[in-house]
């Protein structure tokens, strides 16, 4: 348990550029499969450092990219729309929504976003607003989209009652709003050195290959 303390209060800090600050989004851009995209549908990840693929040499290799391979290994025609924030709240992703999800056409939204609300000691109650408001524009922007929550966890630290609450908060929106849920993204990574960077906080390219398989379990599915 402390290593899941330790690397979620790091996940709170780290942004894309230490030099640079964490307000400037990751470019909204498909991850290039080398197909033609105008017939294929389109899957949104919307989040903050995990999605962004921090620290890796190449963002592709982040959970949204090991999507992307593996739909094109099967011949799927979605196209992956990755848009992540190191440091991202939700109340900065209820900010950031209608301008990414806006500019594009989405079919499925994949909204990974709380951790560092839970780090700050945000009221759940907040971090459920903030993400309820993100579904509710997402609602307005794409009536037929399909959305799918990842769950995430606040570390130990933060007390029972709080991190109870904490965890509540994604399957409550889940089962709420009919979403798709992923209870845990950091699933079997969370704290083992061998799946996490040198500085023992995000996860590898590795450790994002399990990341994108604790996704593609429930996504999987729904594109076939």
């Amino acid at each position: 348990m402390l290593c899941l303390s330790w690397l979620m209060i790091c996940l709170l800090s780290c942004t894309d550029d230490p030099g640079k600050g964490s307000e400037k989004p990751l470019t909204d851009s498909a991850v290039d499969s080398g197909k033609p995209v105008a017939a294929r549908k389109r899957i949104l990840f919307f989040g903050d450092s995990l999605t962004a693929g921090y620290g890796l040499e190449d963002p592709a290799q982040a959970f949204p990219g090991r999507i992307q391979l593996i739909i094109d290994s099967l011949g799927l025609p979605w196209e992956v729309m990755a848009s992540g924030l190191s440091g991202e709240t939700s109340a900065g992703g209820a900010g950031r929504i209608e301008w990414v999800a806006g500019r594009q056409p989405v079919d499925i939204l994949v909204l990974e976003l709380g951790a560092n609300d839970g780090l700050r000691g945000i009221s759940p109650a907040e971090t459920r607003k903030n993400l309820q408001s993100i579904i509710d524009q997402m609602r307005t922007l794409h009536p037929e989209a399909s959305l799918v929550m990842v769950g995430m966890q606040a570390p130990p630290n933060m007390g029972k009652v709080f991190t109870d609450s904490f965890r509540a908060v994604f399957p409550d929106l889940a089962t709420k709003n009919r979403m798709k849920l992923v209870p845990f993204l950091l699933e079997g990574v969370a704290g083992d050195p061998v799946l996490n960077q040198a500085d023992g906080i995000h996860p590898t390219a590795r450790g994002h290959k399990l990341l994108a398989e604790n996704v593609w379990r429930l996504l999987g599915p729904m594109l076939q």
